[in-house]
């Protein structure tokens, strides 16, 4: 089993509860882990490649407005697993800076597991 980690992918989005927080926007934080069987021969289309993980998260979080980092993190996570056979598990937290109404942090975040 191998492992492919993509840290603190910084995209700006329009996601969460309150109306300032879909109106203005702001930075998220995505981790993702990917375990499969990958690199059993030194070529591209035998491991996930991180450009194209990438680009299908950029466009998941352009493409859609969530309420919660939950359920965004449940639809990278998902579409992930769904892209390629060569994944068996896939692990994506979604972090954020709180709001201003909560007591000062670096940033809350929620993780979503899914396996095969």
């Amino acid at each position: 089993m191998s492992k492919i980690l993509i840290r603190n992918l910084e995209l700006f989005g329009h996601h969460g509860v309150y109306p300032e927080e879909r109106e203005k926007g702001q930075p998220f934080w995505i981790d993702v882990e990917l375990e499969g069987d990958f690199a059993a021969e030194d070529e591209l289309s035998e491991t996930a490649d991180y450009s194209r993980v990438i680009e299908k998260i950029k466009r998941i979080n352009s493409a859609r407005r969530f309420s919660l980092i939950e359920s965004f993190a449940k639809a990278v996570a998902e579409e992930l697993l769904r892209e390629s056979s060569l994944v068996h598990r896939v692990k994506v937290r979604v972090k954020k800076r709180p709001s201003a109404a909560l007591p000062p942090l670096d940033w809350v975040a929620a993780e979503v597991i899914k396996e095969r």
